[in-house]
């Protein structure tokens, strides 16, 4: 069994912001499958506001709109 090489820093925090953003798409009314299907389907979109320093509430307010 190989063993799997453990997440970078970088995509940790990438993946704790994304489950804030998720948690706040709820909290404003979607399912939570919802909140992680757009999510995936804006994978990049998410990504790049990562990177360009947004806040999880500043990127929900955004996909919310």
């Amino acid at each position: 069994m190989a063993k799997e090489k453990p997440l970078d820093p970088d995509t940790l925090a990438l993946l704790q912001w994304c489950e804030e953003v998720e948690a706040l798409l709820v909290a404003a009314g979607a399912t939570r499958r919802e909140a992680q299907e757009h999510i995936e389907e804006q994978a990049e979109w998410f990504t790049d506001q990562f990177y360009e320093g947004l806040s999880a509430e500043e990127a929900a307010k955004a996909a919310l709109n």
